[in-house]
């Protein structure tokens, strides 16, 4: 094994980890802030309305993250790294 496809095997592992942090902190946040709404419904039935204003711009939020970490990883993979044409380099 070469060090270039020790450094591309790091890169795609790399960015499987970002992939997956991503969405399990995603899934993690949007179900507290979730599980909050209704807690908060089911004590305030009459704040319903500004509670579903909150919890949308609660999640709108939250989902910005993921969409950054994903992108920072395909930056990483097809930019800083330019896995695709490593592979190719390795197969020939």
């Amino acid at each position: 094994m070469t060090s270039e496809a020790l450094i591309l095997a790091m890169m795609v592992i790399g960015f499987a980890l970002i992939v997956a942090a991503v969405a399990l902190g995603s899934a993690v946040g949007d179900g507290i802030v979730a599980s909050k709404a209704v807690e908060a419904i089911a004590r305030q039935p009459e704040a319903r309305p500004n509670i579903f204003t909150f919890f949308f711009l609660g999640v709108g939020i939250l989902e910005a993250f993921p969409i950054i970490g994903l992108g920072l990883g395909i930056y990483l993979f097809f930019v800083v790294t330019n896995v695709p044409a490593h592979i190719q380099a390795i197969v020939k």
